[in-house]
C-alpha cells in the first residue's frame, strides 16, 4: 500500500497545504528554513504513527491564533480532521479483500481529538432505500400470494408485505442500508426464502440481488478493516535523533524513569537501541550488576550464564542486522570499509556502539564521519519503530545529510533512492545536492509567504516565494557547471563576444581550407576578465588541459598577471590577442583582429559608420572608436552582425592580415592546448 496523496489542515503553521500528490518512490519537499516542512512531516505521521509516539494536543497543535475558537467552543477538536492520506492498493493488498473493492483508494484521516476516521473512494456504493425499495415491494408481493392457505378455522398468518411495511415505515428515500437497517432486511430475506417460487428465475435473481445489496455495507466494513491492519507505519527521523556511542545504563535508566531531561529527544535514539535489542535499560543494568554464583550451584549459575548469552547473542543479531543494512545502502559498490562491521557491545554497566574496520580495529562511532553516525542512529530509529513491519513503512527524513560534503550529499542522494525502493520515503531539505536534475518531477515545494494563510505545498515548481525554489536552481546551476568538464580540452574566454568570434572563424577558416580549431577544444566564456582564474581553477583542478585567451587591454592585461592564472596554467597558456596580431594598436581586443570587416559589416548592416575617423585613427581601438561615435554601441549587437555575415561569405572575404592574424590565433590555442 502505497500513499499517493495527503492533506494538512489546522496544525501549528499549516491553515490548510491543499491537497498534494506524492510519488511511489520519493518525493522531496523543498523550501526556506520557517516554511512549515518539519510541522507538515509531524502531521503526516499521525497518519499510523509508531507506538508511543504523541498524539495531537489541542493546546499545542491547534494554530495558535486561532485557539480562541477552541476555548470558546466555536470549534470543537472531533469536528477538525488534521491529517488525511490517500492510499493506493498493491496486489498483496487486493488478494487481501473482496473483488468488489479491488480498484478503491483507502482513505484514512485522524481529527484533533485523535479519534480515526476510513472510508473507500471508488466500488460499489451502499445503496440508498430509493434504490431497492421497487425490488423489495414486489418480492414481498410475490411471498404474499406463495403464504400457504390457513386450515379450517385457524387465523391467517401476517404477511411478508406487512413485516416489510413495519421495518421501513420511517425510512426516507435516502436511507442508507447499512447498520441495523441492513441486518434488519437480511433477517426479513432470510424469512422469506422457503416462499420464493423454485425455479422462477425473475424472483429469484431478484432475492439474490437484494441479498447482494445488503452484503455491501459489511464487506465495506471488513474491506476498511483488512486494510487498516496493512497500513504502512510512518516513522519520522529528525537530524536530532542520535544514538550515543558510550551510554552507561544506570544513568540512562534513571533518566527515563525519572523524566530528568525536559527533552525527550536526547535520548530518543538511544531508547530505539535498547528497543531494537529487546531490553530496557533497566534489565540490561540489572543483567550487569548481578553477582555471579558459586560454580558449586549448578542451577544457578546455568541461568546466570543463560542470561549473560541471551544478552550477548540478541546484541550481536541487533548488529548483524544493521551492519547488513547500513553496508547495502552506504556506497554499496565501493569503500565497502567505510563500515566493515558494526558491533553492540556491554561493558559491565556501558552500552557501546562501535565500528571494526577490515583490520579488526574497533573505533567508538563518534570518531566515523557525522554522515554515518547520521545513517546508523536512523537505522536503530527505523528497525526499532517499524519492528517487523519495516517493509511497509513510509519513512520520513527531515533535513538528511545537513553534515555530510556537497559530493557526499549527492552519494545520499543514491542511498534515499534505493532505501525508497522497499520503502515509500519522503524528505524535506534544502541542500541543492539531494536534489537531482531528473527528479524535478518529484519536488513539492513548501512555502509559506504569509502567517494568515499559513503553509502551503504546491505540486508545480512555482512559487511565490524565491527563497523556496533556491535549492532547485543551485541544483541546476551545478548541473549545468557540469558540463565544463565535458571536455578534456578548454580555452576559457572572457565573454560571450570572444566565443562568437573565435567559433565563426573557426567554421570560416576551416570551410577555407585552412588549419581549424581543434575539435575537441571547448570554449567556454566567463563573462568578465575577472573571473577566467574561478573558470580556470576549477578546470584545473578536475584534471583537464586549460587555456585562457585573454584581451590586451588594461583588464585583459591586470588578469593575465595575476599569480594564481600563470601558476596554475603556465605562461604559454595564457594567450593574448596581441600575440596574433599586426597592426599599430598597442593593446588590441579580439575585434582588432577583424578591424577592417567589422568596421564594413556596421556601416552596411547597422548605420554605424566610422570609417573616416577610424582610417585617421590606425592606432586607436575600433572598440574605443564606435564607443566615442556612435550612442547606441553595443559589442553583443556588432557580433551579432558579423555572425549573420558570416553566413552568406567566405574566408576570402576576409582582407589578407585578416585572414594571416586570424590563422595565427588558431595556431597557437590548439598549441597550448596540445
Amino acid at each position: 500500500m502505497r500513499l499517493i496523496k495527503a492533506q494538512v489542515q489546522k496544525y501549528r503553521s499549516i491553515r490548510d497545504t491543499g491537497i498534494f500528490d506524492v510519488d511511489l518512490g520519493k518525493t522531496i519537499f523543498v523550501g526556506p528554513n520557517e516554511s512549515g516542512k518539519t510541522a507538515l512531516f509531524r502531521a503526516l505521521q499521525q497518519i499510523n504513527p509508531p507506538a508511543g509516539t504523541p498524539k495531537f494536543e489541542a493546546l499545542r497543535d491547534y494554530p495558535r491564533s486561532e485557539y480562541n475558537d477552541i476555548t470558546s467552543g466555536k470549534v470543537k477538536p472531533g469536528n477538525v480532521t488534521v491529517v488525511t492520506g490517500w492510499f493506493q492498493l498493491d496486489l498483496e493488498d487486493k488478494s487481501a479483500i473482496p473483488e468488489l473493492f479491488r480498484e478503491c483508494v483507502y482513505v484514512i484521516g485522524r481529527q484533533l481529538n485523535n479519534f480515526e476516521w476510513h472510508k473507500l473512494e471508488g466500488g460499489p456504493e451502499v445503496p440508498q432505500y430509493v434504490a431497492i425499495f421497487k425490488d423489495l415491494l414486489r418480492l414481498a408481493a410475490h411471498v404474499d400470494g406463495r403464504l400457504p392457505k390457513p386450515a379450517d378455522g385457524q387465523a391467517e398468518p401476517p404477511k411478508p408485505s406487512a413485516h416489510l411495511a413495519d421495518i421501513t415505515k420511517e425510512w426516507t428515500d435516502d436511507t442508507l442500508i447499512e447498520g441495523k437497517h441492513a441486518a434488519d432486511l437480511k433477517s426479513w430475506l432470510d424469512g422469506v426464502l422457503k416462499y420464493v417460487e423454485e425455479g422462477n428465475t425473475v424472483e429469484e435473481e431478484r432475492f439474490d440481488k437484494l441479498s447482494s445489496a445488503l452484503q455491501i455495507d459489511q464487506l465495506k466494513k471488513v474491506t476498511q478493516d483488512e486494510l487498516r491492519s496493512r497500513l504502512p507505519v510512518f516513522v519520522l527521523f529528525s537530524n536530532y535523533y542520535r544514538v550515543r556511542p558510550l551510554i552507561h545504563l544506570g544513568h540512562l535508566a534513571q533518566r527515563l524513569q525519572s523524566n530528568i531531561l525536559d527533552d525527550k529527544q536526547y535520548d530518543y535514539g538511544n531508547e530505539c537501541l535498547l528497543k531494537l535489542l529487546g531490553f530496557t535499560a533497566q534489565q540490561l543494568y540489572n543483567l550487569g550488576n548481578v553477582a555471579e554464583p558459586a560454580e558449586a550451584n549448578a542451577a544457578e549459575f546455568k541461568n546466570y550464564r543463560d542470561r549473560l548469552d541471551r544478552r550477548s547473542y540478541q546484541l550481536n543479531a541487533a548488529s548483524v542486522q544493521l551492519t547488513e543494512h547500513i553496508v547495502s545502502v552506504w556506497m554499496p559498490d565501493k569503500n565497502r570499509d567505510e563500515a566493515t562491521r558494526l558491533r553492540i557491545v556491554v561493558d559491565k554497566q556501558y552500552l557501546k556502539v562501535v565500528v571494526e574496520d577490515e583490520h579488526g580495529v574497533e573505533i567508538e562511532l563518534d570518531q566515523r564521519s557525522e554522515g554515518f553516525q547520521w545513517l546508523v542512529s536512523f537505522f536503530v530509529v527505523f528497525f526499532a519503530e517499524a519492528k517487523d513491519n519495516h517493509k511497509n513503512a513510509v519513512l520520513l527524513l527531515d533535513e538528511p545529510g545537513l553534515s555530510l560534503h556537497g559530493l557526499k550529499q549527492r552519494d545520499f542522494r543514491q542511498t534515499i533512492s534505493r532505501l525508497s525502493e522497499n520503502n515509500q520515503t519522503l524528505y524535506t531539505t534544502h541542500l541543492p545536492f539531494l536534489v537531482g536534475p531528473d527528479e524535478l518531477d518529484q519536488v513539492r515545494v513548501v512555502e509559506m509567504t504569509d502567517r494568515r494563510v499559513g503553509t502551503k505545498v504546491l505540486t508545480s515548481l512555482t512559487a511565490s516565494d524565491s527563497a523556496g525554489l533556491l535549492p532547485l536552481q543551485e541544483a541546476l546551476g551545478y548541473d549545468l557547471a557540469q558540463s565544463l568538464f565535458a571536455q578534456q580540452r578548454s580555452l576559457v574566454l572572457e565573454g560571450l563576444t570572444d566565443y562568437w568570434y573565435i567559433e565563426a572563424m573557426a567554421h570560416l577558416l576551416r570551410d577555407g581550407g585552412a588549419p581549424g580549431l581543434d575539435q575537441r577544444v571547448a570554449l567556454i566564456p566567463a563573462a568578465s576578465a575577472g573571473k577566467i582564474v574561478y573558470f580556470a581553477t576549477m578546470l584545473h583542478a578536475q584534471k583537464l588541459k586549460v587555456a585562457a585567451l585573454l584581451d590586451s587591454d588594461a583588464l585583459g592585461e591586470q588578469a593575465a598577471r595575476q599569480d594564481t592564472l600563470v601558476h596554475m596554467l603556465g605562461n604559454k597558456r595564457v594567450l593574448r590577442t596581441r600575440d596574433a596580431y599586426r597592426g599599430a594598436v598597442q593593446n588590441p581586443e579580439i575585434e582588432e583582429l577583424l578591424r577592417s570587416t567589422l568596421i564594413g559589416i556596421a556601416m552596411t548592416g547597422l548605420n554605424w559608420d566610422i570609417s573616416m575617423k577610424a582610417a585617421i585613427q590606425p592606432e586607436r581601438s575600433i572598440v574605443d572608436i564606435f564607443v566615442e561615435n556612435i550612442p547606441d554601441f553595443s559589442k553583443f549587437r556588432l557580433a551579432k552582425a558579423f555572425l549573420h555575415w558570416c553566413s552568406d561569405h567566405k574566408l576570402s572575404d576576409l582582407t589578407a592580415d585578416e585572414q594571416s592574424q586570424w590563422g595565427n590565433l588558431i595556431m597557437l590555442i590548439n598549441q597550448a592546448l596540445e
